[in-house]
């Protein structure tokens, strides 16, 4: 087994999070088996954001377990074990191009990407707008030749022209873009008010499949903000300079706004209810190694298990019946 650090703002604190791989794919605590694993930071947030995702019915979600953690025989704390996205048959589940890849058939499918808002060697920045430049991290194939950097750049200049077309009527970026991912995918963000969910850890695929387009997902590094929800998330900024990306085009298109609504009617309220109960079984028998997790690290013991539920179940109820009142409306419905 490999063991290295991860992240980038999560890595600055004390207690870090981790990647592993190991020698061989191996099926661990019930999730199937991968070589790639990681050790996360535990919160509530992550165990109801994924929980979601699978209820929304998303593609595929990554699964996590609960673990305490002795390195180097140092106690550590509690963490979740997670699988990582990757391309795999047991996770992101597409065909995968080859690095170096230059056969035009073999390069339009098979990409896994991620937009993202930190700087890093596997990346590719085009102007979004006047304001900010769009970056987008391409995670497989991870080495490109020129034809494949050619290919993603033209791909993803064409994507985003089509999103911010002046004419909020055409259909044009659905050519692109499957829609109703991008639907399931906009209200998890809503109901769990995550603000980085557009512009941060934001992840695509793309098959080699005829009429492939770009599926929004999987879902990673979710938050809650515990805040009164007053708008629609990617407007409630919360970073300086950070921006939505996309979000506040594609809401403008009422194919795109009657997709969300049919989407919101399939999940809520029965199936995203559901969400209550999970917490409670998942977060409540975690009392005990949180409590030795806040010993490990000098945190604040006052944050229970039943806190800490009690706490992400009141304020996604109250993110959900705002946003069963705001459902979006586009620009051109009037028209």
């Amino acid at each position: 087994m490999q063991i290295r650090g991860r992240g980038h703002s999560s890595w600055k604190g004390p207690k870090k999070p981790y990647k592993i791989k190991l020698g061989k794919k191996t099926a661990i605590m019930g999730m199937p088996k991968n070589k790639h694993w990681a050790l996360l930071k535990p919160t509530e947030s992550t165990i109801a954001g994924l929980r979601l995702g699978e209820l929304m019915g998303m593609v595929w979600t990554p699964s996590t377990r609960p673990v305490e953690v002795v390195l180097n025989g140092d106690y550590v704390g509690l963490y979740f074990l997670t699988e990582t996205i990757r391309i795999d048959e047991n996770r992101v589940n597409i065909f995968e191009q080859q690095d170096k890849e230059t056969t035009p058939d073999l390069i339009k499918g098979g990409w896994l990407v991620e937009v993202d808002n930190y700087r890093d060697e596997c990346q590719i920045t085009i102007p979004e707008n006047n304001l900010w430049n769009l970056t987008l991290r391409y995670h497989s194939p991870e080495d490109l030749s020129n034809v494949q950097l050619q290919w993603l750049t033209n791909e993803f200049k064409a994507v985003n022209a089509a999103i911010y077309s002046s004419d909020k009527t055409s259909t044009k970026w659905e050519e692109y873009i499957d829609m109703e991912s991008m639907a399931r995918f906009f209200i998890l963000q809503e109901v769990m008010d995550n603000p980085d969910g557009f512009h941060g850890s934001f992840y695509l695929h793309k098959d080699l499949a005829e009429n492939a387009k770009w599926v929004a997902g999987p879902i990673w590094d979710l938050s809650c903000y515990n805040r009164e929800k007053t708008d629609y998330t990617f407007r409630m900024k919360v970073h300086y300079g950070i921006t939505p990306h996309w979000i506040g085009e594609i809401i403008k298109y009422d194919n795109f706004c009657k997709k969300v609504k049919s989407v919101w009617e399939e999940v809520y309220p029965e199936k995203l209810s559901e969400i209550y109960s999970y917490i409670d079984e998942t977060v409540l028998p975690l009392d005990k190694a949180w409590k030795n997790d806040y010993a490990r690290w000098n945190e604040d013991p006052s944050q229970t298990a039943g806190l800490r539920a009690d706490r992400i179940k009141t304020y996604l109820r109250s993110n959900m019946e705002w946003f069963d009142s705001h459902l979006p409306v586009s620009s051109s419905a009037s028209l």
